[in-house]
């Protein structure tokens, strides 16, 4: 009987000398932001620019019209239809705080290269990384035709 006596108490004492409810949340935070920066690198690792070289538009009308269709389905929920970084998800309490394309000083109006780049790789503050994600060269170029030439020109 004082073996069994012994064991319980040596396990509840292993038991209490674990991670705390805090220590394990911590832990778990920093599992999930290292893995935010391993698929960060994955797809600054992946990036390509000449997957660009070979696309060709007719005219940017086309780009832009394509961009439309992709911005809806891949974008909007986030940055919002009119691209103002108020989509459904931020609407609905998110916490992810998109930016809006639309304000004077938006780093990517006159970048179109570095804009394929963010969309491609995405951020670490909750960007798809769309290149690893299943959009096309083709996609994100047409995407980035329609935030810099419709979306900030209001359509």
């Amino acid at each position: 009987m004082r073996r069994r006596s012994m064991l319980l108490t040596t396990l509840l004492i292993a038991a209490g000398c674990g991670p705390s409810a805090e220590e394990q949340a911590a832990e778990a935070e920093a599992a999930r932001q290292q893995a935010i920066a391993d698929t960060l690198a994955m797809a600054e690792a992946t990036y390509e620019p000449a997957a660009f070289d070979s696309i060709q538009w007719v005219e940017q009308s086309e780009a832009i019209a394509r961009g439309q269709v992709v911005f809806s389905y891949s974008c909007a929920k986030c940055h919002g239809r009119a691209g103002d970084g108020t989509g459904g998800f931020v609407q609905q309490g998110d916490t992810l705080r998109p930016p809006s394309f639309l304000i004077e000083d938006w780093r990517f109006r006159d970048d179109h290269e570095g804009l394929r780049r963010q969309i491609f790789v995405g951020t670490a503050n909750g960007m798809p990384h769309w290149g690893l994600e299943g959009l096309t060269p083709r996609d994100m170029d047409a995407v980035g035709y329609f935030i810099r030439f419709s979306l900030r020109d209001g359509g």
